[in-house]
């Protein structure tokens, strides 16, 4: 089923943020749990983890409010990213087939920036990312296989 929600990415304090929301709005992590870096294998062509970085969080979920998701990662320097307040939220769309995922894609990345092709993923989605021409930062992620 699509939905629509909110990722949030932290330079390194994503557990601690999202049990603080935890406290707040109550509920269980969707998953059971935390996927941290460390739990997965390295990608094809990146350098090897470092170990300090293998504690992090690669994807954390919270439902909030209203059916609402809350999501997260750490992005931090030590992998190249630079995290500042703003730059840090993106819509994530989680459409029902990859040719929606498609469309939905070419027309937010028009005019814009695409941070990351869509493609399959190792996690089995049909992922990618872009900032539209307003600035607003957008992530896809599509289960149909």
């Amino acid at each position: 089923m699509a939905r629509t929600s909110t990722y949030l990415n932290f330079p390194r304090n994503t557990e601690e943020v999202f049990n603080y929301y935890k406290s707040i709005f109550g509920g269980e992590f969707i998953g059971g749990g935390v996927a941290h870096l460390g739990d997965f294998p390295p990608a094809e062509g990146m350098p090897p983890l470092a170990e300090e970085d293998k504690p992090l969080i690669m994807h954390i979920e919270l439902p909030i409010l209203g059916g609402h998701v809350l999501m997260g990662s750490d992005a931090p320097d030590s992998m190249g990213h630079h995290v500042n307040v703003g730059n840090n939220i993106h819509i994530m769309l989680e459409p029902d087939t990859k040719v929606e995922t498609k469309q939905l894609f070419n027309a937010l990345s028009a005019g814009g920036k695409i941070t990351m092709d869509l493609q399959d993923m190792f996690w089995g989605a049909y992922y990618g990312s872009c900032t539209d021409k307003f600035g607003v930062q957008w992530m896809f992620n599509c289960t149909e296989k």
